[in-house]
């Protein structure tokens, strides 16, 4: 304090150029709003092996990082996800994938987040896109509480029984853990991205950063990557 009011000018030249550096940061935090910013190297996905809504022919990947015991999954799919497929997954714009990563029930006595994300592998397997895409959205709606052993192996069955599958296959492959190695697989490729909660969007590889309003802000990405 003593040094600070010693010197009038140090002082105003301290005080301008904390307010210009203030400035500046604040600029660079609209700019990154205003963009619907994604940052960082794109990531490299094995997008071949994941499921995905909308034509094969979209020229931009917007892909979703979820648990199917997450809350705000739940209110993703519901309501933004639900908006960005009719905007650009309705018209030909993107596609959206989905990259299933079971870790909600880590401190669990029963790892239910991957028994789920197993049964929807287990359902890809059969019915491919369309038939995953419908379980995803049954087992969203089922979701009971993060804290409670609720995607267990026979209520999973059950939730798949309105699905146009071999039931009995369905069943075996999910009883069977048929799938175990590919939801790890998927689960390694959530962490080399640095996923370190759920839900996680990229378009074409790279993180969109969620300020406040997923619909807004991730197609901001999503147009950036549709210019020439």
């Amino acid at each position: 304090m003593t040094r600070l009011s010693g010197n009038n000018q140090n002082r105003s030249v301290l005080i301008i150029g904390t307010l210009i550096a203030a400035a500046l940061i604040a600029l660079a935090l609209f700019a990154v709003r205003g963009k619907g910013a994604t940052t960082g190297e794109a990531q490299t996905f094995t997008y071949a092996n994941l499921p995905y809504a909308g034509q094969a022919s979209a020229p931009v990947n917007v892909l979703v990082v979820e648990d199917f015991k997450c809350p705000n999954c739940k209110t993703f799919e519901e309501g933004p996800a639900t908006e960005l497929r009719t905007k650009y997954v309705g018209t030909g714009k993107a596609k959206m994938y989905s990259l299933v990563y079971p870790f909600l029930s880590d401190s669990l006595p029963e790892n239910d987040s991957k028994y789920a994300a197993q049964a929807a592998r287990c359902v890809y397997a059969q019915g491919k896109n369309d038939a995953f895409n419908t379980y995803k959205e049954i087992i969203f709606r089922a979701q009971g509480p993060e804290s409670e052993i609720w995607a267990t192996k026979s209520r999973l069955k059950e939730l798949a029984g309105s699905l146009d599958i071999d039931q009995a296959k369905f069943a075996a492959c999910l009883d069977n853990d048929e799938t175990a190695a590919q939801v790890e697989a998927d689960k390694q490729e959530a962490l080399k991205a640095g996923v370190t909660g759920t839900p996680t969007v990229f378009v074409n590889g790279k993180r969109v950063n969620v300020q406040s309003d997923y619909v807004k802000e991730i197609s901001a990405a999503i147009d950036e990557a549709l210019k020439p």
